[in-house]
């Protein structure tokens, strides 16, 4: 089957940065996550297909690759770049480069030896209560795994693989082309060594099947948004005895209709009245798990911040609890009863004067 364009799966230009790339990803993966779409397997399919454009695209060695060979094609252009010209019989041969050409072509020595499993990603939705006391969540991973049914080797159970004849199990056959050869993947085999003659019926001999698993995953107290937890051992099998790859979940926070989230902190914005301001008070405030009482200060200005310390969220590093901090914002009338607009005269009278003069005056002097 031929490789998706991951450029075109993720809906995103070839000059795209590494910022949009992941904010059409996450998008993409929000829409089409199995979670959001139960039991519709064109939508497993669609979220597969953005899981491994984003592992192309979302690795920067990866994206240089895919973009420098134009695919995971021939990098030569299905041409011989070395052939034609001179007469020394020189021959070019690059068996000596088997395990690099076997990384860039997917296919010879390179697929013999132990590989590690893809890492995978998984987003959650958590309310801001849950990130800050931590929670348990259920998330859905569809994942390519070893096949049951054949433990792997892609042949019907009671048979097994054969050595392919053409390359005698090497995985890589020698092509001349004028004065030169190259070493690549076998064309018969397509780099494995082996031919399977009769597949398995479960995964139509290709030793993976896809599979959805289900995992319950602890979210650490005072996560922040976007933070990423890893799970580890719990990616796409690795093949030829590699490890599995590592699981990272993704923490989407919801928002507090009281606190704001500020690195370590929070932050809550307190109103007080012109009376408070002008005289100080002792006034009550929410906290994180419950109310306490604070002091405003006399004269205190719009903006002032009170802070509350040791009274916020955990750190994810370090131990301990951020601060509260209390953004005090002085609240005015819309609108003076006569009452009101009484006391701002007989306060206007005893409070005289222009706080303004001195501004005006160093503006004059320049």
């Amino acid at each position: 089957m031929a490789q998706k364009d991951p450029y075109k799966v993720l809906g995103v230009a070839k000059n795209a940065t590494e910022s949009e790339i992941k904010k059409a990803y996450r998008k993409l993966a929000r829409k089409w996550h199995p979670d959001q779409n139960a039991g519709n397997k064109q939508a497993e399919e669609k979220f597969k297909d953005i899981q491994e454009a984003y592992d192309v695209l979302g690795d920067a060695g990866k994206r240089k690759a895919y973009d420098s060979g134009g695919g995971f094609g021939n990098i030569f252009g299905g041409g011989n770049p070395f052939a034609g010209g001179g007469q020394g019989g020189v021959r070019f041969d690059t068996s000596g480069f088997g395990d690099i050409l076997g990384g860039i072509f997917g296919g010879g020595r390179a697929r013999s030896r132990a590989e590690r499993g893809r890492d995978l990603e998984a987003h959650v939705q958590i309310g801001f209560d849950q990130s800050i006391s931590g929670t348990e969540v259920s998330v859905s991973v569809p994942r390519e795994e070893q096949c049951g049914t054949c433990h792997g080797s892609g042949a019907r159970p009671g048979s097994s693989p054969k050595t392919c004849a053409r390359c005698e199990g090497r995985g890589m056959e020698t092509v001349g082309q004028g004065m030169f050869s190259i070493s690549q993947p076998c064309s018969v085999c397509g780099g494995r060594g082996t031919i399977v003659e009769d597949p398995c019926g479960t995964c139509g001999g290709g030793g993976r099947v896809q599979r959805v698993r289900r995992y319950r995953v602890k979210i650490p107290a005072g996560v922040r948004e976007g933070a990423r937890i890893r799970v580890a051992g719990k990616g796409e099998a690795g093949s030829n005895g590699g490890s599995s790859g590592d699981l990272f979940v993704v923490a989407h926070v919801g928002e507090s209709p009281v606190f704001r989230r500020k690195g370590d902190n929070v932050e809550v914005s307190v109103p007080i009245t012109v009376v408070e301001a002008l005289r100080g008070a002792t006034i009550e405030v929410p906290t994180l798990d419950g109310s306490k009482q604070i002091k405003v200060p006399p004269g205190t200005r719009h903006g002032t911040i009170v802070r509350l310390k040791g009274e916020g969220p955990p750190r994810a590093k370090g131990g301990g609890s951020g601060d509260i901090h209390f953004r005090i914002e002085i609240e005015l009338p819309a609108e003076l009863t006569k009452e009101q607009a009484e006391a701002v005269d007989d306060l206007a009278t005893v409070m005289n004067g222009n706080p303004r003069e001195s501004l005006l005056a160093r503006a004059a002097r320049n």
